[in-house]
């Protein structure tokens, strides 16, 4: 198929678009470079535009006879969203509906959308399954359920085939180690340590360890972003007109801040010390998922369900490319 990758050179776009290729499909990425970077998108597969810029996707479209999209623009950063709820709203919904009326101007009916377990809130089940209800306790959380509202909304009215992907955490790099995690700022917990067993941070930061955990700080479902991808393909192939799928992307094993900080002292062989702060507002205790309707639905199974080998992935691109995408040592 010829698919369009919007926010394609970011962290799990990128690796997504690497899978299409390699699975054969003409993939054209579709982004700003705002959050994304250059050098993870071929040059001749790059589209520099807006989001918002339906024009230009509606050329972008019918120039490259796409036939499906996949929607990884949004920005997802809690804080952020607090702090400025108005970037979130105009990206992740404003410009997000901008691109589903570009499809249906240009005639491309099927969409694959990079959601989160962050519209689920604070659940009060664990392992969490789709039926929880999405109750988002922040912007970011509520864009997305916003958007998926939307993807419902214009399946039942124009036929919109699409699938919602709820992501755990999106963490490790391609094995190939060619493409990595490289964010400013960098607010995932093991790039984070990771960056402290290369020498650029002192010590990682414990947020709480008074949490009703086994050790007391919190307990994450840590999902291989190539996982992510191989999810992506498999709905893709499962679309149907005026349907949607929505489903939870996690393996359902939780690792707990100290365990992950453990993995990247086995996996590096760095002390990396940590400190102990305060808890951040808004941190559930325990976030794993249940993904057994993604099994059902989209024949779909992590490769990677041991934190360790995340970890050894993410390790292998930080080691090699310390600066990110911005190369040298």
């Amino acid at each position: 198929m010829n698919i369009l990758v919007v926010g394609g050179a970011g962290y799990v776009g990128s690796h997504c678009a690497r899978l299409l290729r390699g699975q054969g499909h003409e993939v054209y990425v579709y982004d700003n470079l705002s959050r994304g970077h250059r050098e993870a998108v071929p040059d001749d597969r790059l589209i520099v535009g807006e989001a918002a810029d339906r024009a230009l996707l509606v050329q972008t479209m019918r120039a490259h006879q796409i036939e499906a999209v996949m929607h990884f623009a949004a920005f997802a950063l809690v804080n952020e969203s607090v702090n400025d709820p108005a970037l979130y709203y105009r990206n992740n919904v404003i410009a997000a509906l901008e691109l589903l009326d570009a499809m249906r101007e240009a005639g491309v009916s099927k969409l694959v959308f990079s959601s989160t377990t962050a519209t689920y809130g604070e659940p009060d089940t664990i392992p969490i399954p789709e039926t929880t209800p999405q109750q988002p306790i922040n912007p970011y959380g509520f864009t997305k359920l916003v958007f998926e509202q939307a993807l419902a909304d214009y399946a039942a009215a124009y036929g919109l085939g699409y699938a919602a992907l709820r992501y755990f955490n999106a963490a490790g790099a391609s094995p190939e180690g060619g493409i990595g995690e490289d964010h400013d700022p960098e607010s995932h917990l093991i790039p984070i340590v990771l960056q402290v067993a290369l020498g650029q941070r002192e010590s990682i930061t414990v947020f709480g360890d008074d949490y009703p955990t086994p050790d007391g700080t919190c307990i994450r479902d840590y999902v291989h972003v190539d996982d992510l991808g191989s999810a992506h393909l498999a709905a893709l192939e499962r679309l149907e007109p005026g349907k949607g799928i929505c489903v939870n992307l996690g393996t359902g094993n939780g690792y707990s801040v100290r365990q992950v900080i453990e993995a990247c002292r086995e996996v590096t062989g760095h002390p990396i010390p940590d400190v102990m702060g305060p808890r951040r507002a808004g941190d559930p205790p325990e976030l794993v998922a249940d993904a057994s309707l993604a099994k059902q639905l989209l024949g779909w199974t992590p490769r990677y369900t041991d934190v360790r080998s995340i970890v050894e992935t993410a390790w292998n691109w930080h080691r090699n490319h310390p600066r990110g995408f911005a190369g040298g040592f």
